[in-house]
């Protein structure tokens, strides 16, 4: 879904770190290099950004076709 706002099991805020993370990520950089450059240096930490799966886009997907359906009267 979206990334929680502090680590799980430190309380260190990871939320704000995650959009620099995700861009450079994307763009090439090895995940080590990034986070260590954003000072994320807890491993609870550096799971919370390894781990986190942006859901959002796909489960807008089915709330897109669960109204075309509503709208249609077919439910």
């Amino acid at each position: 879904m979206i990334i929680p706002v502090r680590c799980f099991s430190c309380g260190k805020l990871v939320g704000d770190k995650w959009e620099p993370f995700s861009k450079r990520v994307s763009e090439g950089e090895h995940p080590k290099d990034v986070m260590d450059d954003l000072g994320v240096t807890r491993y609870c930490c550096r799971r919370m950004l390894l781990t986190h799966v942006e859901l959002v886009d796909e489960i807008l997907k089915f709330h897109s076709e669960r109204e075309a359906v509503d709208i249609r009267g077919v439910r």
